[in-house]
């Protein structure tokens, strides 16, 4: 994220739009200095490890084996981020299945949905989620953000397996009544 971008964000002025959101995988790993970064995770498995950055009502995952490297990146911001190495890109909007096979081997699925609703129904599933977050994964709240009772954030849920790493995370953006969410599996290249 841009500091021009993080300085739309201050407290009361959110500006990041569920609709500007895009999607790009690499073949590679990305450098940390170019996020903001709220919260990290990493999880190790076996062959591998994962790290998550939650990088403001967004996301970087890289799945790491020896050198090699995929990461999926969801930003607002595409203009701070590399083209080398970029495998897939798209703009998020409505619901989407992707797959992508490297030629060395890494296989990447994703799934995506962009889902605005009506306010009661939002502030239902809103609230579904938070409770959901006491019982597993990982949740940041943009409190800074937020107006009134319903506060932006973002909620990651994984699953390591020996060969594959699976995410599913939300993006809250109750400003729009919209929840973004992507389920993602990045399987490891034969060794």
């Amino acid at each position: 994220m841009t500091e021009d971008t993080l300085r739309k964000t201050e407290p009361g002025a959110l500006a990041l739009q569920a609709a500007d959101l895009h999607l790009l995988a690499f073949d590679r790993a990305l450098h940390p200095e170019l996020f903001r970064h709220f919260a990290d995770y990493r999880v190790e498995q076996g062959r591998y490890h994962a790290d998550i950055w939650v990088v403001g009502l967004s996301h970087v995952l890289t799945v790491t084996m020896g050198s090699r490297s995929l990461t999926e990146l969801l930003t607002h911001d595409t203009e701070a981020v590399p083209a080398r190495g970029v495998i897939s890109r798209f703009r998020l909007k409505g619901e989407r299945d992707h797959e992508r096979r490297t030629p060395d081997g890494w296989g990447y699925m994703v799934s995506t949905q962009v889902e605005t609703m009506d306010q009661a129904l939002y502030k239902s599933v809103h609230f579904d989620l938070l409770r959901h977050t006491e019982r597993r994964g990982w949740f940041y709240a943009y409190e800074a953000w937020g107006e009134g009772e319903l506060v932006p954030f973002t909620y990651i849920d994984h699953e390591a397996r020996d060969a594959e790493f699976h995410v599913h995370a939300f993006h809250a953006y109750p400003h729009e009544r919209t929840i973004v969410k992507t389920q993602s599996i990045i399987e490891l290249p034969p060794t």
